[in-house]
């Protein structure tokens, strides 16, 4: 097995052009629900933004006698599968001068790439399935489903995310590897997301590994996660022989910060690539430069903004977040919240606006980097 090979293109603008396409993978549409719980971490470092969730908290635990829970917020992604699909294309046709191969992975929802059949040839149905385990769980990338089987494969993988058996999570990974053509990968497997503590996710990332790293072609590196978690991602992959492969995760409106470079020409021979050769070629992006929270304050800013040239229940922001109550039923914010939240919060909401100016963003560039979340 050759080794993964890992391109900087702020150090060799020329690694590109021995290729002859380059793959988009890990990207997300409306089609995905995003959980809010990281808002309150990555706004503590940032005075007007903690005071105005500190704020809304508050009011919040005054009408209601309740905490405000993040973790019952969602957002959806504000791109529709075309727009994505034209986003990442654009990336790499301008940028690269490459062809495109892009697989869109919304969580635990293959619409995406459904939709995109009305309109494209043979796009891949894909989606990123969660995949529960002990205390945790874990983001499978599943590209490049059978067509015709999608949609009953998709109902499986709920069933299996709602009764996460050791039998049941080893048969859907089975029958998934089985299908010549479907490219698996573990998304940010470094990742606590859950939160289970530092020694808790690694003991519980080797138990995964070793009972089910067999149906994996893959360990993704993160366009959206720090470097300090993707080089022990390096190293998980040198000890268990899975290749490496790119994952921009995107939400919002910047593209993928890195991408695989192939001489595929279309995405089952990628596939074939990867899972027969076992080489991949990873390469990471200028925008992967910039520090980790200000690029999350940025997709918020993606969130939190009005898209005047979308369809009527997608252009406000406060109908693309929702709030899930304790009976079970999710609202969007418009329903909930007046259209003047209070000053704070309109505050609040100029100030994440404000990030996209160019002197602010250059003040928070200098605030928020760190030294560990650029590659070397």
């Amino acid at each position: 097995m050759r080794p993964t090979k890992v391109h900087l293109l702020w150090r060799d603008h020329s690694s590109p052009r021995q290729f002859r396409s380059a793959v988009s993978l890990h990207s997300h549409t409306l089609h995905s629900r995003e959980n809010l719980a990281f808002i309150p971490r990555y706004t503590a470092g940032v005075p007007i933004l903690s005071s105005a969730i500190r704020e809304r908290q508050q009011r919040y635990r005054a009408r209601h006698g309740r905490e405000f829970d993040f973790s019952r917020a969602f957002w959806r992604p504000p791109l529709a599968p075309l727009e994505a699909l034209r986003l990442e294309r654009k990336q790499i046709e301008e940028r690269l001068a490459l062809d495109p191969l892009v697989s869109l992975s919304d969580h635990d929802d293959i619409q995406a790439g459904l939709a995109l059949a009305l309109v494209e040839p043979n796009p891949p149905v894909s989606l990123e399935w969660t995949v529960p385990f002990g205390p945790s769980f874990f983001h499978i990338g599943v590209h490049n489903l059978p067509r015709e089987q999608a949609g009953t494969i998709a109902a499986n993988l709920a069933e299996v995310t709602a009764n996460p058996t050791r039998g049941a999570i080893r048969d859907a990974l089975a029958a998934l590897h089985a299908f010549d053509e479907t490219l698996m990968v573990w998304n940010h497997p470094a990742w606590d997301e859950a939160r289970v503590g530092p020694l808790a996710h690694a003991q519980l990332l080797g138990q995964f590994l070793e009972r089910f790293g067999e149906f994996f072609h893959a360990l993704e590196l993160n366009g959206l996660r720090p470097w300090s978690e993707n080089r022990r991602v390096i190293a998980i992959g040198e000890r268990s022989g899975h290749p490496l492969i790119s994952g921009g995760d995107r939400h919002g409106l910047e593209p993928n910060a890195n991408l695989n470079l192939t001489n595929a020409a279309n995405f089952s021979e990628f596939v074939e690539e990867i899972r027969c050769d076992r080489h991949s070629d990873v390469l990471f992006m200028p925008q992967y430069r910039e520090p980790q929270r200000l690029r999350m304050i940025e997709t918020m800013v993606d969130i939190l903004r009005d898209y005047p040239e979308f369809p009527e229940g997608r252009r406000g922001w406060r109908d693309r977040v929702f709030y899930e109550h304790v009976e079970g039923v999710p609202q969007p914010l418009s329903e909930i919240w007046p259209a003047n939240a209070g000053w704070l919060v309109e505050a609040f909401l100029q100030a994440v606006r404000a990030s996209r100016l160019p002197q602010v963003r250059s003040a928070l560039k200098l605030a928020l980097a760190d030294a560990h979340e650029v590659a070397p």
